[in-house]
């Protein structure tokens, strides 16, 4: 009998599969994975070699016992976890185990973006001035000092949910509830919620990096589309594998400072940045996996395959981070016109899709109920394509014909 001798890795749920099946498909490659989700699964059986079903994936005490009883059977070399929710539970796991990120404070001072501006102001990293608040009225005395105008962001969220840009205090006054009470399912919950920051002009990019022994490597640079003004929704992105800001001095210090002052030493980091006119201005640090494709969109530009990356760095190992191609790719979202609307049926016309388009997918099945932002959010998204192709102006194309080619039936 073939014993396999992969390296065996932990990991915290999994996430929708239209986002992050390539993930697990990757990392299955190299490792058995045993997965710790509060379901028996279902297409991630085809990727793993166990599972565990506990009662909450956000308990980190809980599914660290669960995890020395794996490892009392046998050696577990790592712990991953993608999802924003999680991954401070998932630092508790890898703490009982001895292993690479386990460090929940840590991870908290990225979880906690209150927590992030304290500690980045305490280093002296350039970031937009950020006061926390509980009321509309401390939200008012707060806008007054970062002055208008301002930004309102949850403490706990990520993916640029419930963000919104306020002119003035009317503004302010109308859009504090929304940001107050958003809610997503197992996010975190403060008594102090709401975040009013300084505005920061100019594009905002993210990094995804992998960060050992602190030391800081960005794999990628995503170019953000927002759309749905005033909200900050994220509607598409891009990435270049030859982004200059991937060489850029003043760039790649601000990211290592960043990390420095989080405490941040072992895992992979999503990190948003505003380039304002003044300077680069970190906006915040997930201590995960970037979100929407974007992973997926460095490992067809660049060929360095950052689920594989993060396994590595979560089990101690030296991940490859060569870069194999020079290639530009896009992801771009598809929302509905209308609240409430009722997805009859949803489709790409693949005959007329281009060379260029990698995947288009609908994620949103008949009988859905959708909205656009800001009532959907994320979860408003019917369907999204991916594109590469050499340069970024022929991934709009491509991303265009797609938009043109999603064929969409509504309810009356």
């Amino acid at each position: 009998m073939t014993v396999d001798t992969r390296p065996l890795l932990v990991v915290v749920a999994t996430g929708m599969r239209h986002y992050r099946e390539y993930l697990l498909r990757s990392i299955a490659t190299e490792y058995r994975i045993h997965l710790l989700v509060t379901a028996d699964p279902g297409w991630e059986r085809e990727y793993v070699t166990g599972w565990t079903v506990v009662d909450d994936t956000t308990d980190g005490p809980a599914m660290a016992a669960v995890a020395l009883e794996l490892a009392a059977r046998e050696p577990v070399h790592g712990v991953l976890c993608w999802d924003e929710a999680r991954i401070l539970a998932a630092s508790y796991v890898s703490q009982a185990l001895g292993l690479p990120g386990g460090d929940p404070e840590m991870v908290r001072r990225c979880r906690d973006k209150h927590l992030t501006r304290v500690a980045l102001d305490a280093l002296g990293v350039p970031q937009p001035r950020s006061l926390a608040v509980a009321t509309v009225d401390q939200a008012l005395r707060a806008a007054e000092e970062v002055g208008y105008p301002a930004v309102l962001k949850p403490r706990g969220l990520g993916g640029s949910l419930g963000v919104i840009k306020v002119e003035d205090p009317l503004e302010l006054a109308e859009r504090f509830a929304f940001v107050s009470e958003l809610t997503v399912p197992d996010g975190a919950t403060f008594e102090v919620p709401v975040l009013v920051e300084e505005f920061a002009d100019g594009p905002e990019v993210s990094v995804d990096a992998v960060v050992q022994g602190g030391v800081v490597t960005p794999l990628f640079v995503g170019r953000k589309i927002l759309g749905y003004e005033p909200y900050c929704e994220e509607v598409g992105h891009f990435v270049d594998a030859q982004d200059g800001l991937l060489d850029d001095p003043e760039f790649r210090r601000v990211l290592q400072d960043t990390h420095t002052a989080l405490g941040f030493t072992d895992g992979f980091t999503h990190t948003e940045i505003k380039l304002s006119s003044r300077g680069p201005r970190v906006i915040e640090v997930n201590g995960r996996l970037g979100g929407d494709m974007i992973p997926y969109l460095g490992l067809l530009t660049t060929g360095v395959d950052p689920g594989l990356a993060a396994a590595a760095v979560a089990c101690g190992r030296p991940p490859a981070l060569v870069p194999e191609r020079k290639l530009v790719g896009g992801v771009r979202f598809f929302y509905v016109a209308e609240d409430d609307t009722t997805i009859e049926s949803i489709e790409f016309d693949e005959a007329a899709l281009p060379p260029a388009i990698d995947r288009a997918v609908p994620v949103a099945a008949p009988g859905a109920v959708v909205s656009p932002p800001p009532k959907g959010t994320l979860w408003g998204r019917i369907a999204y394509a991916v594109a590469l192709s050499t340069t970024a102006d022929e991934c709009r194309a491509a991303l265009d014909a797609a938009e043109a080619n999603l064929k969409v039936k509504v309810r009356p």
